[in-house]
C-alpha cells in the first residue's frame, strides 16, 4: 500500500501540491461563495458567486476561525460572511449595528442611536420583479453609508419591525438588504465577531438560474458598494 501511494505521489504530487496550496488560500486569504437565496437583493443576485476578501479583518489559520493577526473590524456597510452557529450555514449579510449601538426597525424603517435612516426612491427599478411591482427599492441612506434595499409590499415580513436594541461587544447586528425576506439577527441574534469569516467587495462571476445558467456578463467584477445597473 505504500509502494502505491508513493508512487501516486510521485506522479501527481505537482497537482498535489497545487490542490493543497488552493485549499489554504481559498481558506485564508480569498474566496469566492455561491448565493444561492435572495436574501440580498438586488445588492447580491440569485446565481452570483461573489468574491470574498478572507483577510479583510483578520489573518487565520487555515481553516480555522483562529486569528493569528486582527487586522480591522466590520463597520457599518460592509457586505460579510458569516460562518454562523446559530443559522448552521454560512450567510451573507449588510453589518447594519457595531457593538454599542442602539439599533431599532418600524416597519422597515431603520434607526440608528435614535437618528432615523433617510430613504429615497430610485428613479429605475435595478430589477424585474415577477410579478410586476412585487418589490419596491429604495436607497437607505444612515451615518455615511448608503446602499439600497428591497421591499414587499404583497408580501411583508412579520419582523418589519424590533428593538431597540443595544448591539453587545465583540458582535454584530446584520440584516439583509432584501428586508423581507433576509434570515439574519432578527432570526439568529448578533452574530459573534468570531463567526465573520471575509468581507465581500465583487461579484466574482454570475449564472442566471432563470435562464439555463447563462453567464450574466453585465454581473462580472461587479462591486458591491456600486449603484446597481437595471437589468
Amino acid at each position: 500500500m505504500s509502494k502505491h501511494f508513493a508512487n501516486l505521489w510521485r506522479s501527481n504530487k505537482n497537482l498535489i501540491a497545487f490542490l493543497f496550496l488552493m485549499v489554504l488560500f481559498r481558506s485564508a486569504i480569498a474566496d469566492w461563495n455561491v448565493v444561492p437565496s435572495g436574501s440580498m437583493l438586488p445588492t447580491i443576485r440569485i446565481g452570483d458567486r461573489i468574491f470574498v476578501d478572507k483577510m479583510a479583518y483578520d489573518l487565520r489559520v487555515p481553516l480555522t476561525h483562529i486569528s493569528l493577526v486582527h487586522l480591522g473590524d466590520p463597520r457599518r456597510g460592509d457586505i460579510v460572511t458569516i460562518d454562523s452557529k446559530a443559522a448552521h450555514e454560512l450567510l451573507v449579510k449588510r453589518v447594519i449595528g457595531v457593538p454599542g449601538d442602539v439599533v431599532a426597525l418600524r416597519d422597515n424603517v431603520l434607526y440608528v442611536n435614535g437618528v432615523r435612516a433617510d430613504y429615497r426612491p430610485l428613479a429605475k427599478p435595478p430589477m424585474h420583479d415577477v410579478p410586476p411591482g412585487a418589490g419596491v427599492y429604495l436607497t437607505e441612506r444612515f451615518d455615511g453609508v448608503s446602499h439600497v434595499v428591497r421591499l414587499s409590499p404583497m408580501a411583508p415580513s412579520p419582523m418589519s419591525s424590533f428593538g431597540p436594541v443595544t448591539v453587545p461587544a465583540g458582535e454584530y447586528l446584520m440584516l439583509g438588504d432584501n428586508r423581507d425576506d433576509s434570515a439574519d439577527s432578527r432570526y439568529f441574534g448578533f452574530m459573534p465577531r468570531k463567526e465573520v469569516m471575509g468581507r465581500a467587495r465583487n461579484v466574482a462571476f454570475s449564472l442566471d438560474p432563470s435562464h439555463f445558467f447563462l453567464p450574466r456578463l453585465s454581473r462580472f467584477g461587479a462591486p458591491l458598494d456600486q449603484p446597481l445597473a437595471s437589468n
